[in-house]
């Protein structure tokens, strides 16, 4: 099942076109990475698909966005931006954030439920009474993925996802991410770690200039592409079945 639908999306900032004519598809159950340089229109292409970006063009699950309520979209999709900014709150409640579409007044005991495994999954249990200014940044970072985590999305979106984190943590989201795919939830993330995303995802989305260059499997990953994206020279090696792209 188609869980995007992208046709003809164009969008302008202050009359500045910054996506121009994206066409996409997009299955449930993929690992979608987008790659590009800055200015590529990558985290513009992810907002207007959260719809937290107002255009047209777009579908989830067969149903336009601007026919989803705000709330309906929330249970549907989580979007982690590249920053969040800490404040005093804990982990907890941060993370129970996520639960507001389905909350009432007071939250239910699913509700914390919901929170704690989400806490747990993302290997950040032990921080759940710490309030989030006393947080590293690759902490911070781990939150904003509880939280969306506690939405119960069946497509999660992370922009830089990998941003203040090392290696390990690194590792940890990015399986997190495969995971959540081979659960049957579509994943789709911008990164700038090309190395990073050719380990993970199956699916590779190249852009520049707000268009989409290239769309596709290892097949499309050539020395050629990467001179037309980024403008470099690259040798790309495979070690142990995962290419390897290194700049000359």
């Amino acid at each position: 099942m188609k869980a995007i639908t992208i046709e003809n999306l164009s969008f302008s900032y202050n009359g500045v076109e910054v996506l121009r004519e994206i066409n996409l598809e997009v299955e449930e159950g993929e690992l979608v990475a987008i790659l590009g340089p800055n200015g590529a229109g990558k985290s513009t292409l992810l907002r207007c698909i959260a719809g937290i970006l107002r255009c047209r063009g777009v579908e989830v699950f067969g149903k336009p966005l601007e026919r989803y309520s705000r709330n309906e979209l929330a249970k549907i999709i989580a979007y982690v931006p590249q920053r969040t900014e800490p404040g005093f709150m804990t982990v907890f409640d941060t993370v129970l954030l996520g639960r507001r579409p389905y909350m009432g007044l007071r939250p239910s005991k699913e509700d914390l439920e919901a929170t704690r495994r989400a806490l747990e999954r993302i290997g950040i249990a032990g921080l759940a009474l710490k309030t989030t200014n006393k947080l590293s940044g690759g902490e911070l970072q781990k939150v904003s993925i509880a939280r969306a985590l506690a939405q119960e999305p069946r497509i999660l979106m992370l922009d830089e996802p990998t941003n203040n984190l090392d290696i390990r943590s690194q590792l940890e989201v990015m399986r997190f991410a495969r995971d959540f795919s081979s659960e049957g939830g579509t994943s789709i993330l911008v990164m700038h770690d090309v190395n990073l995303a050719l380990r993970f995802a199956r699916r590779f989305v190249f852009m520049k200039n707000g268009r989409i260059v290239a769309d596709g499997g290892k097949e499309i990953l050539k020395p050629s592409l990467f001179r037309e994206v980024y403008g470099v020279d690259v040798v790309i090696e495979e070690i142990g079945g995962t290419p390897l792209v290194v700049p000359v």
